[in-house]
Protein backbone atom coordinates (compact mmCIF):
# COMPACT_ATOMS: atom_id res chain seq x y z
CA UNK A 1 0.00 0.00 0.00
CA UNK A 2 0.95 3.77 -0.09
CA UNK A 3 0.84 5.94 2.35
CA UNK A 4 1.37 9.99 2.78
CA UNK A 5 1.66 11.43 5.84
CA UNK A 6 1.09 15.00 6.60
CA UNK A 7 2.83 16.10 9.80
CA UNK A 8 3.80 20.07 10.10
CA UNK A 9 5.40 20.00 13.88
CA UNK A 10 8.35 18.51 16.06
CA UNK A 11 5.88 16.36 17.74
CA UNK A 12 4.15 15.19 14.45
CA UNK A 13 7.30 14.01 13.54
CA UNK A 14 8.29 11.68 16.57
CA UNK A 15 4.54 10.46 16.09
CA UNK A 16 5.15 10.20 12.77
CA UNK A 17 8.01 7.92 12.80
CA UNK A 18 6.61 5.75 15.54
CA UNK A 19 3.59 5.20 13.25
CA UNK A 20 5.78 4.55 10.22
CA UNK A 21 7.75 1.75 11.87
CA UNK A 22 4.40 0.15 13.26
CA UNK A 23 2.62 0.29 9.82
CA UNK A 24 5.96 -1.35 8.04
CA UNK A 25 5.74 -3.69 10.48
CA UNK A 26 1.66 -4.63 9.54
CA UNK A 27 2.43 -3.99 5.72
CA UNK A 28 5.99 -5.19 4.63
CA UNK A 29 5.37 -3.58 1.43
CA UNK A 30 4.35 -0.13 2.35
CA UNK A 31 5.32 2.59 0.31
CA UNK A 32 5.51 6.28 2.20
CA UNK A 33 6.10 9.69 1.16
CA UNK A 34 5.30 12.23 4.05
CA UNK A 35 5.86 16.07 5.11
CA UNK A 36 7.77 15.53 8.32
CA UNK A 37 10.95 15.93 9.88
CA UNK A 38 14.38 13.84 10.60
CA UNK A 39 12.51 10.97 12.88
CA UNK A 40 9.94 10.35 10.24
CA UNK A 41 13.01 10.25 7.72
CA UNK A 42 15.17 7.99 9.66
CA UNK A 43 12.40 5.04 9.18
CA UNK A 44 12.40 4.94 5.58
CA UNK A 45 10.50 6.51 2.51
CA UNK A 46 10.22 9.92 1.05
CA UNK A 47 10.49 13.59 2.98
CA UNK A 48 9.21 16.01 0.93
CA UNK A 49 9.50 19.37 2.64
CA UNK A 50 10.71 19.82 6.26
CA UNK A 51 8.14 20.78 9.41
CA UNK A 52 10.63 23.91 9.72
CA UNK A 53 9.39 25.18 6.40
CA UNK A 54 6.05 24.79 7.89
CA UNK A 55 5.47 25.75 12.09
CA UNK A 56 3.87 28.99 12.25
CA UNK A 57 2.12 29.90 15.63
CA UNK A 58 -0.06 32.75 16.37
CA UNK A 59 -2.69 34.68 14.66
CA UNK A 60 -0.41 37.44 13.37
CA UNK A 61 2.34 35.17 12.71
CA UNK A 62 0.19 33.18 10.01
CA UNK A 63 -1.07 35.73 8.41
CA UNK A 64 2.40 37.55 8.23
CA UNK A 65 3.06 33.92 6.27
CA UNK A 66 0.30 33.60 4.31
CA UNK A 67 1.85 33.81 0.75
CA UNK A 68 4.17 30.67 2.32
CA UNK A 69 1.42 28.86 3.87
CA UNK A 70 -0.67 28.67 0.51
CA UNK A 71 2.32 27.83 -1.64
CA UNK A 72 2.69 25.01 0.73
CA UNK A 73 -0.56 23.86 0.14
CA UNK A 74 -0.79 24.33 -3.92
CA UNK A 75 2.95 22.44 -3.69
CA UNK A 76 1.12 19.38 -0.81
CA UNK A 77 -1.91 18.91 -3.41
CA UNK A 78 0.07 18.56 -6.49
CA UNK A 79 2.28 16.39 -4.75
CA UNK A 80 -0.71 13.89 -3.63
CA UNK A 81 -2.11 13.73 -6.99
CA UNK A 82 1.27 12.87 -8.61
CA UNK A 83 1.87 9.83 -6.12
CA UNK A 84 -2.14 8.86 -5.88
CA UNK A 85 -1.46 7.17 -2.56
CA UNK A 86 -4.02 4.24 -0.93
CA UNK A 87 -4.48 6.69 1.90
CA UNK A 88 -3.38 10.07 3.49
CA UNK A 89 -2.57 10.35 7.38
CA UNK A 90 -3.04 13.77 8.97
CA UNK A 91 -0.97 14.04 12.12
CA UNK A 92 -2.90 17.13 13.52
CA UNK A 93 -1.96 20.34 12.11
CA UNK A 94 -5.04 21.42 11.39
CA UNK A 95 -5.32 24.83 9.85
CA UNK A 96 -2.61 23.35 6.73
CA UNK A 97 -4.15 19.28 7.01
CA UNK A 98 -8.34 19.98 6.77
CA UNK A 99 -7.54 21.93 3.60
CA UNK A 100 -5.88 19.40 2.57
CA UNK A 101 -8.51 16.69 3.86
CA UNK A 102 -11.50 18.91 1.97
CA UNK A 103 -9.63 18.92 -1.37
CA UNK A 104 -8.33 15.05 -0.78
CA UNK A 105 -11.62 13.75 0.25
CA UNK A 106 -13.71 15.16 -3.13
CA UNK A 107 -11.33 13.25 -5.69
CA UNK A 108 -11.72 10.03 -3.79
CA UNK A 109 -8.56 9.60 -1.55
CA UNK A 110 -9.29 7.86 1.66
CA UNK A 111 -8.60 10.52 4.60
CA UNK A 112 -7.16 9.00 8.08
CA UNK A 113 -6.44 11.54 10.96
CA UNK A 114 -4.24 10.26 13.64
CA UNK A 115 -3.76 12.93 16.69
CA UNK A 116 -6.91 14.70 16.58
CA UNK A 117 -7.37 18.97 16.10
CA UNK A 118 -8.11 20.51 19.56
CA UNK A 119 -11.46 21.61 18.28
CA UNK A 120 -12.48 20.99 22.20
CA UNK A 121 -10.56 23.67 22.85
CA UNK A 122 -11.40 26.10 20.33
CA UNK A 123 -13.44 26.02 16.70
CA UNK A 124 -15.44 23.35 17.23
CA UNK A 125 -17.38 24.24 14.39
CA UNK A 126 -14.64 22.44 12.52
CA UNK A 127 -16.32 19.33 13.05
CA UNK A 128 -18.67 19.76 10.43
CA UNK A 129 -15.32 19.61 8.29
CA UNK A 130 -13.93 16.11 9.88
CA UNK A 131 -17.34 14.76 9.92
CA UNK A 132 -17.74 15.55 5.98
CA UNK A 133 -13.61 14.86 5.01
CA UNK A 134 -12.53 12.40 7.77
CA UNK A 135 -12.83 8.73 7.03
CA UNK A 136 -11.83 7.49 10.10
CA UNK A 137 -10.36 9.74 13.24
CA UNK A 138 -7.69 8.00 15.61
CA UNK A 139 -7.47 10.45 19.55
CA UNK A 140 -5.15 10.12 21.67
CA UNK A 141 -6.80 11.98 24.91
CA UNK A 142 -9.28 10.05 26.95
CA UNK A 143 -12.00 12.45 26.93
CA UNK A 144 -11.69 12.85 22.88
CA UNK A 145 -13.85 10.26 22.29
CA UNK A 146 -17.35 11.33 24.72
CA UNK A 147 -16.32 14.38 22.68
CA UNK A 148 -16.76 13.09 19.45
CA UNK A 149 -18.74 10.00 20.26
CA UNK A 150 -21.20 11.56 22.57
CA UNK A 151 -21.66 15.02 21.50
CA UNK A 152 -20.99 15.02 17.73
CA UNK A 153 -22.11 11.74 17.16
CA UNK A 154 -18.94 11.43 15.32
CA UNK A 155 -17.10 7.82 15.68
CA UNK A 156 -13.85 7.52 17.06
CA UNK A 157 -10.94 5.39 18.18
CA UNK A 158 -9.59 5.76 21.23
CA UNK A 159 -5.76 4.20 20.58
CA UNK A 160 -4.07 6.27 23.71
CA UNK A 161 -1.29 8.20 23.80
CA UNK A 162 1.70 7.63 21.69
CA UNK A 163 4.22 9.18 24.01
CA UNK A 164 4.01 6.85 26.38
CA UNK A 165 5.49 4.15 23.40
CA UNK A 166 8.02 6.68 22.80
CA UNK A 167 9.51 6.99 26.24
CA UNK A 168 8.73 3.38 27.37
CA UNK A 169 10.62 1.95 24.62
CA UNK A 170 13.96 4.46 24.91
CA UNK A 171 17.38 3.12 26.27
CA UNK A 172 18.07 4.21 30.02
CA UNK A 173 20.14 6.95 30.59
CA UNK A 174 23.22 6.71 33.23
CA UNK A 175 22.94 9.45 35.40
CA UNK A 176 27.03 9.72 35.97
CA UNK A 177 27.42 8.73 32.66
CA UNK A 178 25.26 11.62 30.93
CA UNK A 179 26.81 14.13 32.98
CA UNK A 180 30.34 13.00 31.78
CA UNK A 181 29.64 13.30 28.51
CA UNK A 182 27.55 16.52 28.50
CA UNK A 183 30.07 18.17 30.79
CA UNK A 184 28.12 18.58 33.67
CA UNK A 185 28.54 18.45 37.28
CA UNK A 186 27.38 16.40 40.02
CA UNK A 187 24.53 18.76 40.96
CA UNK A 188 21.12 18.62 40.31
CA UNK A 189 19.54 19.47 36.94
CA UNK A 190 16.88 21.81 36.16
CA UNK A 191 15.98 21.01 32.86
CA UNK A 192 15.19 24.48 30.47
CA UNK A 193 12.44 23.39 27.67
CA UNK A 194 11.71 26.59 25.95
CA UNK A 195 9.64 24.94 22.97
CA UNK A 196 10.60 24.86 19.36
CA UNK A 197 10.14 27.55 17.28
CA UNK A 198 12.29 30.61 16.90
CA UNK A 199 9.08 32.80 18.22
CA UNK A 200 8.54 31.47 21.24
CA UNK A 201 12.27 30.85 22.36
CA UNK A 202 12.47 33.83 22.25
CA UNK A 203 9.73 35.23 24.29
CA UNK A 204 10.05 32.51 26.94
CA UNK A 205 14.02 31.86 27.32
CA UNK A 206 15.03 34.93 28.73
CA UNK A 207 12.97 35.12 31.38
CA UNK A 208 13.59 30.85 31.99
CA UNK A 209 17.22 32.00 32.83
CA UNK A 210 16.59 35.06 35.04
CA UNK A 211 16.22 33.04 37.95
CA UNK A 212 19.49 30.78 37.38
CA UNK A 213 21.74 33.34 39.99
CA UNK A 214 19.06 32.65 42.68
CA UNK A 215 19.33 28.62 42.31
CA UNK A 216 23.10 28.16 42.85
CA UNK A 217 22.98 24.66 43.73
CA UNK A 218 21.44 23.35 40.98
CA UNK A 219 22.63 23.84 37.44
CA UNK A 220 20.44 24.80 34.79
CA UNK A 221 20.69 22.61 30.91
CA UNK A 222 18.64 24.17 28.05
CA UNK A 223 16.35 21.30 25.43
CA UNK A 224 17.62 22.93 22.31
CA UNK A 225 15.34 21.68 19.66
CA UNK A 226 16.04 19.84 16.63
CA UNK A 227 15.14 22.43 14.42
CA UNK A 228 17.18 25.09 15.65
CA UNK A 229 21.13 25.68 15.39
CA UNK A 230 23.47 25.83 18.68
CA UNK A 231 24.41 29.38 17.29
CA UNK A 232 20.85 30.10 17.68
CA UNK A 233 20.65 29.76 21.57
CA UNK A 234 24.59 31.03 21.67
CA UNK A 235 22.83 35.08 23.20
CA UNK A 236 20.99 32.79 25.82
CA UNK A 237 23.32 31.08 27.56
CA UNK A 238 26.06 33.65 28.27
CA UNK A 239 24.75 33.23 31.82
CA UNK A 240 27.20 31.10 34.23
CA UNK A 241 25.31 28.01 35.13
CA UNK A 242 23.75 27.64 32.43
CA UNK A 243 24.55 24.63 29.86
CA UNK A 244 22.95 23.74 26.20
CA UNK A 245 22.15 19.95 24.83
CA UNK A 246 20.79 19.89 21.48
CA UNK A 247 18.63 16.90 20.66
CA UNK A 248 18.79 15.24 23.91
CA UNK A 249 15.61 16.18 25.66
CA UNK A 250 13.97 12.84 26.85
CA UNK A 251 17.79 11.94 27.75
CA UNK A 252 18.09 15.21 29.51
CA UNK A 253 13.90 15.00 31.19
CA UNK A 254 15.42 11.45 32.59
CA UNK A 255 18.23 12.84 34.58
CA UNK A 256 16.60 16.31 35.79
CA UNK A 257 15.35 17.71 39.12
CA UNK A 258 12.92 19.58 38.33
CA UNK A 259 12.02 21.49 34.77
CA UNK A 260 10.90 25.34 33.33
CA UNK A 261 8.19 24.23 30.29
CA UNK A 262 6.82 26.04 27.53
CA UNK A 263 3.28 25.20 27.20
CA UNK A 264 2.49 22.41 24.42
CA UNK A 265 3.76 18.78 24.11
CA UNK A 266 6.58 19.09 26.36
CA UNK A 267 4.42 19.63 29.08
CA UNK A 268 3.18 16.01 28.98
CA UNK A 269 6.28 14.30 28.08
CA UNK A 270 7.88 16.12 31.26
CA UNK A 271 5.10 14.71 33.47
CA UNK A 272 5.04 11.35 32.12
CA UNK A 273 9.21 11.36 33.11
CA UNK A 274 7.56 12.16 36.60
CA UNK A 275 9.65 15.84 36.85
CA UNK A 276 8.39 18.36 38.69
CA UNK A 277 7.32 21.09 36.19
CA UNK A 278 6.26 25.14 36.21
CA UNK A 279 4.22 25.48 32.99
CA UNK A 280 5.24 28.70 31.23
CA UNK A 281 3.78 30.58 28.42
CA UNK A 282 4.34 34.18 26.45
CA UNK A 283 2.77 34.70 23.04
CA UNK A 284 2.17 38.01 20.93
CA UNK A 285 0.20 40.20 22.87
CA UNK A 286 -2.34 40.41 20.32
CA UNK A 287 -2.45 37.14 19.24
CA UNK A 288 -3.08 35.96 23.08
CA UNK A 289 -5.64 38.65 23.33
CA UNK A 290 -7.51 37.05 20.21
CA UNK A 291 -6.83 33.56 21.72
CA UNK A 292 -8.74 34.33 25.09
CA UNK A 293 -11.13 35.36 23.59
CA UNK A 294 -11.96 32.15 21.01
CA UNK A 295 -10.46 29.02 23.31
CA UNK A 296 -12.79 28.11 25.90
CA UNK A 297 -10.60 26.02 28.44
CA UNK A 298 -9.33 26.25 32.16
CA UNK A 299 -6.32 25.46 31.96
CA UNK A 300 -3.40 25.48 28.80
CA UNK A 301 -1.29 22.18 30.11
CA UNK A 302 -1.97 18.66 29.05
CA UNK A 303 -1.48 18.00 32.01
CA UNK A 304 -3.90 19.76 33.93
CA UNK A 305 -6.73 19.45 30.89
CA UNK A 306 -6.57 15.55 31.51
CA UNK A 307 -6.63 15.57 35.10
CA UNK A 308 -9.31 18.13 35.05
CA UNK A 309 -7.87 20.25 37.91
CA UNK A 310 -4.70 22.27 38.31
CA UNK A 311 -1.62 19.85 39.43
CA UNK A 312 1.06 21.94 37.64
CA UNK A 313 1.48 25.79 37.71
CA UNK A 314 0.66 27.63 34.61
CA UNK A 315 2.23 31.08 34.02
CA UNK A 316 0.83 32.77 31.18
CA UNK A 317 2.02 36.14 29.91
CA UNK A 318 2.48 38.59 32.80
CA UNK A 319 2.53 36.31 35.89
CA UNK A 320 5.31 34.47 33.78
CA UNK A 321 8.00 36.90 35.21
CA UNK A 322 11.49 36.15 37.20
CA UNK A 323 10.41 36.71 40.81
CA UNK A 324 6.87 34.14 40.44
CA UNK A 325 9.55 31.56 38.50
CA UNK A 326 11.45 31.67 41.52
CA UNK A 327 8.65 30.98 43.83
CA UNK A 328 6.94 27.93 42.03
CA UNK A 329 10.86 26.53 41.50
CA UNK A 330 11.28 27.04 45.07
CA UNK A 331 7.68 25.10 45.63
CA UNK A 332 8.69 22.23 43.03
CA UNK A 333 11.69 21.41 45.14
CA UNK A 334 10.04 20.99 48.52
CA UNK A 335 10.39 16.79 49.03
CA UNK A 336 6.28 16.95 50.08
CA UNK A 337 5.23 18.91 47.04
CA UNK A 338 7.08 16.78 44.84
CA UNK A 339 5.33 13.16 46.42
CA UNK A 340 1.83 15.14 45.73
CA UNK A 341 2.96 15.58 42.30
CA UNK A 342 4.24 12.10 41.57
CA UNK A 343 0.93 10.74 42.54
CA UNK A 344 -0.98 12.70 40.47
CA UNK A 345 1.42 11.60 37.66
CA UNK A 346 0.62 8.08 38.00
CA UNK A 347 -2.97 9.19 38.23
CA UNK A 348 -2.46 10.58 34.48
CA UNK A 349 -0.51 7.80 33.40
CA UNK A 350 -3.38 5.50 33.84
CA UNK A 351 -5.86 7.96 32.16
CA UNK A 352 -3.71 7.97 28.85
CA UNK A 353 -4.47 4.03 28.24
CA UNK A 354 -1.07 2.31 28.53
CA UNK A 355 1.34 1.40 25.52
CA UNK A 356 0.95 0.64 22.07
CA UNK A 357 -0.97 3.32 20.30
CA UNK A 358 1.14 3.51 17.33
CA UNK A 359 0.42 -0.61 16.60
CA UNK A 360 -3.33 0.25 17.63
CA UNK A 361 -3.37 3.01 14.83
CA UNK A 362 -1.03 1.52 11.83
CA UNK A 363 -3.47 -1.98 12.96
CA UNK A 364 -6.56 0.10 12.43
CA UNK A 365 -5.43 1.54 9.29
CA UNK A 366 -4.27 -1.42 7.88
CA UNK A 367 -7.33 -3.47 8.14
CA UNK A 368 -9.46 -0.23 7.00
CA UNK A 369 -7.44 -0.52 3.64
Amino acid sequence: MKYYIIAGEASGDLHGANLIKALKTKDPEASLRFWGGDLMQEQGGTLVKHYRELAFMGFIEVIFNLGTILKNITVCKKDIADYQPDVIIFIDYPGFNLRIAKWAKNRGFRTHYYISPQIWAWKEGRIKDIKRDVDAMYVILPFEKGFYQDKHNFPVHFVGHPLIDAIANRALTNPATFAADHGLDKRPIIAVLPGSRKQEITKMLAVMLSVTQTFPNYQFVIAGAPSQEASFYAPFIKKQNVHLLLNKTYDLLSVSHAALVTSGTATLETALFKVPQVVCYKGNAISVAIARRVVHLKYISLVNLILDKEVVTELIQGDFNTQSLTKELTGLLDEDNRVKLFLSYHDLEQKLGGEGASDKTAQLIVDAL
